[in-house]
């Protein structure tokens, strides 16, 4: 992988380029978001993500996930992508959803890494002995969810969120999105495919902190919130 953006006179390694979070926050949890995408803006192909990357985009997306102390994800993307427990030991998997449809016996929380994110008023059938977080009383509120994720985890200080685009359209919209690490695969997919973030009226501006390449031509960008004060 070259590194163009900070320039670099050799090759970087994968570890080396995402050693650590792009920031910190005291008032709550850092929060990245990881997504891979096609040239046209599509995250998905045949209505998942891993059609679109390759080696170093799954090797990124293990490191990234490594530096994160919890794990959140939509429903919707924890069922079409089959999430299970994740291999970093401790780590916790919280699963969006407002509805509550969701398999909780799947082996993703009934090996107690898996939580739910929620609201008041959402029925969950046969949670018993699984972690349930609620906030908001008809939309899940993710400012306060992520300010509550102590009550499930010690010491979170980064999270990574990893789709769909209505999650990721709804931190973005609360502002809550600190860093965006987003691989561009050389791939034009056409079609209907949804895009990195969904429903949402928004305009936020990110600084480009650092831009990768590799000998398949895929673009590896790092971008970080503009300073709000």
């Amino acid at each position: 992988m070259r590194r163009v953006h900070p320039p670099s006179p050799q090759d970087t390694t994968i570890a080396e380029a995402y050693a650590a979070p792009l920031g910190t926050r005291l008032d709550r949890p850092w929060v990245g978001l990881s997504m891979a995408t096609s040239l046209d803006g599509s995250t998905v192909v045949d209505g998942q993500s891993g059609g679109l990357g390759n080696a170093n985009d799954a090797a990124v997306f293990r490191q990234l996930r490594s530096l994160a102390d919890v794990i959140i994800v939509g429903s919707g993307t924890a069922r079409a992508e089959e999430y299970g427990p994740p291999s970093k030991p401790g780590q916790r998997v919280g699963v969006v959803t407002a509805s509550g449809r969701l398999d909780l016996t799947s082996e993703l929380f009934t090996s107690g890494s898996g939580f739910v994110i929620t609201t008041e008023r959402t029925t969950l059938n046969g949670n018993d002995g699984i972690d349930v977080l609620r906030a908001g009383v008809d939309v899940v509120d993710l400012r306060t969810a992520l300010g509550r994720l102590d009550q499930i985890h010690d010491g979170v200080s980064t999270v990574q969120a990893e789709g769909g685009s209505t999650l990721n359209g709804a931190l973005l919209e609360s502002d809550l999105i600190d860093e965006i690490n987003v691989t561009t695969a050389p791939l034009v997919i056409a079609g209907q495919g949804p895009r990195l973030a969904a429903g949402a009226d928004i305009r936020l501006r990110f600084d480009l902190a650092q831009l990768a390449i590799d000998e398949d031509g895929y673009v590896f960008g790092r971008w970080v919130r503009r300073d709000r004060t």
